[in-house]
């Protein structure tokens, strides 16, 4: 990389992605080298829009416009402007190089529009389709990053990403209602399992919490293993790391099926290690609970 501009804004990206903790792996070592500066950049992108979304006590139509202003910066710097932003202007040579689809780019930042006007889902199938957009393209860009273009595999990635989804939101449930008013459990199941809103914003643990949870544990397990074959499918690193993401949402599922309701369980050294090893044995996920 002989541009110093370049170098400096993936370097930022990189800084941006080791300073965030997740439970899982960004841009990690498993990765092979030559992907790991691409993964970073996806990533701050998804982060900083992410935050324009959240951007403090900021009015909903100021949130939009920053949402907005950051697409233009991006589609302007793929077209040959200079970049606002580094993160852009890593992201934009990211996507040139590696001839990624600039609408995924473009789903992401629909979901954190979404996040600024709608802050309730009727059901689970409107909750889907907005995992649809707000995770699922960053596995599709994973895959495309790799040279994986098949039906098959984008299938797999789409219920493994829907699915770390779904478990961020359980670990997050009174924090993002008390702090942005978002509820991502269907309105629905609340009102079939008898749990009320005002039991979420008081951490009020009941039986009927309880059950509420259980019943999305597993379904977030079934989605979870019915994505598990790609990391057996692809090979070398980058099917390592898609073993490893799978068993660290499987894990993190049982801390939670295992843990009081509003738990937000984090994986240790000794979880990665654990992972690590299961994941080069291609030792699938736990079994349904």
């Amino acid at each position: 990389m002989s541009n110093p501009e370049l170098a400096r804004a993936y370097r930022h990206c990189r800084a941006l992605a080791r300073s965030h903790y997740e439970n899982f792996p960004v841009a990690s070592l498993l990765l092979p080298r030559r992907l790991r500066d691409p993964v970073a950049a996806i990533y701050a992108f998804a982060r900083h829009a992410d935050d324009l979304a959240d951007e403090g006590d900021a009015p909903p139509e100021a949130r939009l416009a920053a949402l907005a202003d950051w697409e233009t910066g991006l589609l302007e710097t793929l077209a040959g402007q200079p970049a606002p932003e580094p993160i852009l202007l890593a992201c934009s040579d990211s996507i040139l190089r590696f001839g990624l689809p600039v609408e995924l780019f473009q789903d992401l930042l629909s979901a954190f529009r979404q996040d600024v006007t709608q802050t309730r889902y009727a059901d689970f199938g409107e909750l889907m389709q907005y995992c649809r957009r707000s995770a699922n393209p960053v596995g599709r860009l994973l895959l495309r990053l790799h040279g994986v273009v098949d039906p098959r595999r984008e299938a797999e990635s789409d219920a493994i990403c829907s699915a770390l989804q779904l478990i961020n939101f359980y670990q997050d449930l009174r924090q993002d209602i008390l702090e942005n008013d978002r509820v991502y459990l269907p309105q629905d199941e609340l009102a079939r399992f008898e749990v009320s809103e005002a039991d979420l914003r008081a951490g009020r643990d009941s039986t009927a919490l309880r059950r509420l949870l259980q019943f999305q544990y597993s379904r977030a397990r079934r989605l979870l293993r019915s994505g598990a074959p790609l990391g057996r499918a692809l090979r070398g690193r980058f099917g390592l790391e898609i073993r490893a993401i799978v068993l660290g949402g499987s894990r993190v599922l049982d801390r939670l099926q295992n843990s009081a309701p509003f738990a937000r369980p984090r994986l240790t050294t000794g979880d990665r290690l654990w992972l690590l090893w299961h994941a080069l044995r291609k030792t699938g996920p736990g079994p349904q609970k």
